[in-house]
């Protein structure tokens, strides 16, 4: 009974339902494989074909509307013809291309200056109005172009446009176009039963529309197929939606020459209703499959229950522990395969089972081992745990890990990063305080360098047969033969290595390296705790140092505390001395040179002033340029409101290349260089500057262009000798130049030009190699009997470097 209810349980949900599912869905899969690559191809060729169509309507419709519009254009060129000259004529010509024209709806006549003069529609005609089209978009483009076509516009539910066209006489006629006319090349008859057709401008408003199509007026700007097309470079797509949300085959053309576009669209579940139908027969296929791939699982299912019950059988005995127990099957195929080899495993299980005891015993052997291990570790830990003390540490890491490697000797080194040398620190198994090569090992080329380097541990299972390295052949010489090192690092860096030493030869096993550096953690915390407490009562005692120091110190800071307040009553003095003396020196150069006024404040008095003394001087003379007429025809203030913007201006650049400031005379400046202080570039230094206050004028003679003064700005340069010194009377003595040199500046001045820069011949061979110049022709000065050289300075030819206020570094100096 329970073997008729574990057939029928296998029939219901075991194996035999999994061979019908497998086939009946491997039927259903190839059948729906198969149809829908049918129907994928049909969908292609349908909208391929659709697509072929709906565009060579739409380029046939584009192309038709084009030249439609030509001809119109055409037509109302008939009306600009030159033999037209007055208005009674136009009026005639517009009459008669309203007449022949039926899609023009008015016609305007403007001037050349954009008046209307004439507008004639078919009911009314005005004459004379004068509205002004000037501005009109239409008017300027076909002042521009001739011809031009303005963008459509709704009017009473109606699409119109504007056509302008330019006479030779420079009239313009503007003709009004009504666009009902493109409705008919959007017939049912052209379009087809199926497909609408509608034309949109560059807005998206919709011109002209076949009979089932968006209505007249209606912005499409928003739907995805107008969109595309509407941006530059835009390819309209294959597909879109229609005003309702609906999906739609599409295609498009442009009429190129207005910017339109016209659309040929059909519905997508209209156009694939062909797919529909061959859905139908697929699913038709696959019901017909499905029931004869059920009848087929079901046949092939029932005859493999017999040899699968007895497997089933078999294994629930094999199971229980009948290992005698053997299946019998004789299907000559992978059943009865599968039966021998649960014959055969029933064989090796029962041998397995005579061994497991022996097995067992093994085990717990490891067991007991892992458990000795794991009691030394926790002896290390407490060790670790209780003593800061390394020299205690160290011995009991050691004493364990010879216990539990049963090696002969443990060795831990401690590592020197100061001499890169690794030191005994902890030895069982050989004499640790025995002189050798073994104390003291260098980190380079060595086993424990290599091993630290690395961060792993090194095995040699036969030194005699290793390369040669400083450990070999100690290690050899005391009779050992085999070597494992593990480093001790942690994040900090290394702290030494453990090696272990055997006699014998042979390889160190995995799980005892793995023990190993289990130890090396261990010893690594008994150094980096060691190492800690040393570093903590180092610093303790250096901090009871410290104290010591600090206190001493004190007192020394109390004592010169004391000398500083005394100091500062001094400093305080001198300070007030010093702030006496830049007051003073502030006073003299609101009224003398900077330099000049420095001089004066360096000594006690001014005698080394008073005295003359020959120099050569490099001397810039510059003044406005119509400057006298400027203040006859202004107001004194405004006059003076320029000075003083001008004046501002010439003192910064004076003050940066210190030049000395000889005497204001109205819009005149004379300006001194090397003298009273010497440079030995002073020329140089002179035409530079000239050169930065022509640009620095030149933006302001614009500023004043602005607010209706007309002036220029002019420079003469001239180097010669010059006697210096005191001029004027007891109470207001002034420092200046003497000499022909001065002279030449102020006449060289006279002939430059707005921005202009005239130097004398010998200033341009002083800074001919940094400067763009020209020469100019010999120059008749007055005062002068013979013509003078001179050049004209364009720019400056050097980059420009940092120029450092010499002067206010001075007076800072001074301070």
């Amino acid at each position: 009974m329970s073997e008729v209810k574990n057939r029928v349980w296998f029939l219901r949900e075991g194996l035999f339902a999994k061979y019908v599912v497998a086939l009946v869905g491997l039927v259903v899969f190839v059948l729906a494989v198969n149809g829908a690559i049918e129907i994928w191809i049909t969908y292609r060729g349908i909208k391929s074909s659709l697509h072929d169509a709906m565009s060579e309507k739409a380029q046939a419709t584009a192309k038709r509307i084009q030249q439609s519009m030509s001809d119109l254009e055409r037509q109302i060129s008939w009306v600009t013809r030159a033999s037209t000259k007055t208005i009674e004529d136009r009026r005639a010509d517009y009459a008669q291309l309203l007449r022949q024209v039926q899609q023009v709806s008015q016609l305007s006549l403007l001037n050349a200056q954009g008046r209307e003069q004439l507008r004639l529609t078919r009911q009314t005609v005005t004459l004379g109005s004068n509205a002004d089209f000037f501005r009109d978009v239409r008017f300027a483009e076909t002042l521009t172009r001739g011809t031009s076509f303005a963008p459509a516009y709704m009017r009473d539910q109606q699409p119109f446009m504007s056509i302008a066209l330019s006479h030779a006489d420079g009239n313009v006629t503007i003709a009004e176009v009504d666009l009902d006319f493109l409705s008919e090349f959007l017939i049912d008859a052209q379009v087809g039963r199926a497909t609408y057709a509608y034309v949109i401008d560059s807005k998206g408003d919709v011109l002209a529309t076949s009979s089932n199509g968006p209505e007249v007026g209606k912005n499409l700007s928003a739907l995805p197929q107008v969109a595309a097309v509407s941006k530059p470079g835009g390819v309209a797509p294959a597909s879109g939606t229609d005003a309702s949300g609906d999906r739609v085959l599409t295609t498009s053309s442009v009429v190129p020459k207005l910017g339109w576009h016209v659309f040929f669209e059909q519905p997508t579940a209209q156009a694939l209703t062909p797919i529909r139908d061959q859905l139908m027969r697929i699913a038709l296929l696959i019901a017909l499959g499905l029931v004869v791939a059920i009848i087929a699982g079901t046949i092939m299912a029932r005859r493999l229950l017999v040899p699968i019950t007895a497997l089933q059988t078999g294994a629930r005995r094999l199971g229980a522990g009948d290992f005698s127990h053997r299946i019998e099957v004789k299907t000559s195929d992978e059943l009865e395969e599968l039966a021998n080899q649960f014959n055969s495993m029933a064989g090796q299980l029962a041998e397995t089972y005579s061994n497991l005891e022996a097995k067992v015993k093994e085990r717990t052997r490891d067991l007991a081992q892992s458990i000795n291990e794991l009691k030394v570790l926790e002896e290390v830990g407490r060790a670790v745990a209780s003593s800061l003390d390394l020299n205690a540490v160290l011995p009991t890491v050691a004493a364990r890990a010879l216990e539990i490697t049963h090696a002969d000797a443990v060795l831990i080194y401690g590592y020197d990063a100061g001499n890169h040398q690794f030191s005994l620190a902890e030895a069982i198994g050989i004499d640790k305080s025995a002189e050798g090569r073994h104390r003291a090992i260098d980190a380079d080329h060595s086993l424990l360098g290599e091993a630290a380097t690395s961060g792993e541990p090194i095995a040699i299972p036969e030194l005699g047969a290793s390369p040669e390295h400083p450990l070999r052949d100690v290690a050899i010489e005391a009779g050992f033969h085999s070597v494992l090192v593990v480093p001790l690092v942690d994040q900090t860096g290394i702290l030494g290595s453990l090696m272990v030493l055997r006699r014998n030869e042979g390889e160190f096993s995995a799980n005892l390296i793995g023990l190993m550096k289990t130890f090396a953690h261990q010893a690594v915390l008994a150094m980096r705790n060691a190492r800690l407490f040393t570093e903590v009562d180092l610093k303790s005692r250096e901090l009871l140092a410290a104290n010591d120091i600090v206190r001493e110190q004190a007192s020394k800071l109390q004592e010169q505390t004391n000398q500083l307040r005394d100091w500062n009553r001094s400093l305080e003095e001198r300070v007030e001395t010093q702030l006496g003396e830049i007051e003073r020196i502030r006073r003299l150069e609101r009224f003398l040179a900077p330099q000049v006024a420095q001089l004066i404040a360096s000594s006690d008095g001014h005698e080394g002033l008073l005295d003359s003394h020959r120099r050569e001087v490099t001397v810039v003379f510059c003044d406005l340029r119509g400057f006298t007429a400027f203040t006859e025809t202004t107001e004194p203030e405004e006059a003076m409101n320029v000075l003083r913007e001008y004046h501002a201006a010439l003192g910064e650049l004076i003050f940066k290349y210190e030049g000395t400031l000889d005497r204001y005379a109205g819009d005149g400046v004379m300006i001194l260089f090397n003298a009273p202080i010497q440079f030995e570039d002073h020329t140089a230094r002179a035409v530079r500057m000239a050169v930065e206050m022509r640009d620095t004028i030149g933006s302001l003679t614009e500023k004043w262009r602005n607010r209706g003064h007309n002036l220029g700005f002019g420079i003469g340069i001239a180097l010669g000798y010059a006697t210096l010194g005191q001029i004027g009377f007891e109470q207001r003595l002034e420092y200046a130049a003497i000499g022909s040199v001065t002279n030449l500046a102020s006449r060289l001045c006279d002939e430059a030009k707005a921005n202009q820069i005239v130097v004398s011949r010998r200033v341009y061979g002083m800074v001919e190699q940094w400067v763009e110049g020209k020469p100019i022709d010999d120059l008749n000065l007055k005062g002068f009997n013979h013509p003078i050289l001179a050049a004209e300075i364009m720019s400056w030819r050097e980059e420009v470097d940092n120029v450092v206020d010499a002067a206010a570094a001075r007076r800072k100096k001074m301070q």
